[in-house]
């Protein structure tokens, strides 16, 4: 398991919600946790490690060894959002080394599965709302960046192209298969277990 990097098609693609929890879908969400820690992160949204799963997992602490912090969403649903708006600078896993400002909901109502199977809900406020929204959206296929003003792409949109090169050049090699590959093994991943 690793984490895709603009533009690969995963990251926009629409997540289906998880009809089953077994084993090997824990196991995928620990890697995330691992993944998300090795790499600095505070959430992480299966898509962006190439699945197709509507489930994210995040921990604003940034610390493995805060428990606490620990969540994995399932099947998250955005019920409300309140409390006005603020903006702050956010980034991306999937985005290394861009940032811009994104204004968000300063608090929201989620709803969603824990991995015991346990329907929550959540009222989310300051950090914790921010990502939950930003992972929510990469379930639906968008990005933060598709959600800054026009000076603020203009801002970024060299080191987007830096990684569009990037990764064209990494499917040049061989490395990341073609689009038609990609849709085919997602709708594999959705029949197994959505």
């Amino acid at each position: 398991m690793r984490i895709i990097k603009y533009p690969h098609p995963t990251l926009r693609h629409r997540s289906k919600p998880v009809r089953r929890v077994d084993a090997e879908l824990k196991k995928m969400i620990h890697q995330m946790f691992d993944l998300m820690y090795s790499n600095d992160g505070i959430g992480l949204a299966a898509n962006q490690v190439d699945l197709p799963y509507r489930l994210f997992v995040m921990n604003v602490k940034c610390d493995p060894a805060a428990k606490e912090e620990e969540h994995a969403f399932i099947n998250p649903v955005i019920l409300e959002q309140k409390g006005g708006t603020e903006e702050k600078e956010e980034g991306c896993l999937s985005l290394p080394d861009v940032h811009g400002q994104v204004k968000r909901a300063k608090k929201i109502v989620l709803n969603a599965y824990t991995l015991t199977g346990e329907e929550v809900t959540w009222e989310m406020e300051g950090m914790y709302a921010r990502v939950a929204q930003h992972e929510c959206d990469h379930l639906d296929g968008i990005l933060f960046i598709d959600r800054l003003g026009p000076a603020g792409f203009l801002q970024i949109k060299p080191a987007l192209e830096d990684l569009e090169t990037i990764f064209n050049s990494e499917r040049q090699r061989g490395l990341i298969p073609d689009d038609r590959r990609i849709v085919a093994r997602l709708g594999e991943l959705e029949t197994a277990r959505t």
